[in-house]
């Protein structure tokens, strides 16, 4: 891969390697943004790429995206790491809603996306909607995906997860990668990140710019953190005064290098369908992690706002 400036990590133990700024296609649903044309999905894949990110994580779940990305990029599949999901409802009975953890859901769903993203191959399946033990347990869906795994159609198995599965998730001792939503306006899990590290899981992070909610007055109303419905991140970003210490940073770079100051994130992988914005990430991710003085206030500040 050519040095293209954007910092590289090991994603755990894969052995696969990760530039630290990944790209995440639910932004090529419209349901998350704006539709989104084929034309306009292949420039900013096709930019990403150019630009150095080698870490693209989509879903069933985001309605065109897996089509969207094969469409754009199977004629580089050897260029970058793809990852998906799995429990995604895709053969399922009719009333089932939610995921469904079944080894013929989990099968149709994994041979869907390979259809779908033009490979023989998928890099990382993960889990979707963080699932409990028990519901893994139920119809055995770790063995299933694990049988896909010896088929070689999936590479690493992985799940996204939350507290409160989290913590059981990473005790199975079963993923080799988690994705785990982390940024200065949520970080309930921040510790979580280091035990998945320490079980030499590779660590995918999602929501490090907060959806871009504080770079946009609107954003702060409309548009909630995942899983964390109770939460305000205007009051907290404006309670602890953030903007102090921008020194210069866009809220969008400040966002984003205080998500890659985690010294356990592998990638943390960033939506947009706007070239101009990507590039504007690219460029934050080169500048790597915040200055320790200036991480260490901003925690400084967002705890003494979480306790007041």
């Amino acid at each position: 891969m050519p040095d293209t400036g954007l910092p590289t990590r090991p994603l755990g133990t894969t052995g696969l390697t990760v530039t630290t700024l990944g790209y995440g296609a639910m932004s090529l649903d419209a349901r998350f943004g704006r539709t989104v044309s084929q034309a306009e999905a292949d420039e900013v894949l096709n930019l990403a790429l150019d630009s150095g990110i080698n870490f693209i994580d989509t879903s069933p779940d985001y309605g065109p995206s897996e089509e969207m990305v094969g469409r754009a990029l199977a004629y580089r599949r050897n260029q970058f790491i793809l990852a998906t999901k799995a429990g995604c409802p895709v053969d399922v009975d009719p009333g089932q809603q939610g995921h469904v953890f079944t080894p013929r859901n989990i099968t149709a769903a994994v041979e869907q996306s390979l259809r779908r993203l033009r490979t023989d191959y998928l890099d990382v399946v993960q889990f979707h909607g963080s699932p409990s033990q028990a519901v893994l347990a139920e119809h055995g869906a770790v063995e299933a995906l694990q049988a896909l795994q010896r088929a070689g159609k999936v590479r690493f198995i992985g799940v996204s997860g939350t507290i409160p599965n989290l913590s059981d998730q990473i005790g199975l001792g079963v993923f080799q990668v988690f994705q785990i939503p982390y940024s200065a306006l949520q970080r309930e899990h921040e510790g979580l990140i280091t035990r998945a590290r320490q079980a030499g899981g590779g660590t995918v992070i999602r929501g490090g710019v907060a959806r871009g909610a504080p770079s946009q007055e609107k954003a702060w109303e409309i548009r909630r953190l995942p899983e964390v419905a109770e939460e305000r991140p205007r009051a907290l970003w404006e309670t602890a005064a953030l903007d102090d210490l921008m020194g210069g940073m866009s809220r969008m770079e400040f966002m984003l290098r205080f998500t890659l100051s985690h010294p356990d994130l592998d990638t943390t992988i960033i939506g947009t369908a706007n070239p101009a914005h990507l590039r504007q990430n690219v460029e934050a991710a080169r500048k790597g992690p915040l200055p320790a003085d200036v991480l260490a206030e901003a925690k400084r500040r967002l705890d003494a706002a979480a306790a007041g």
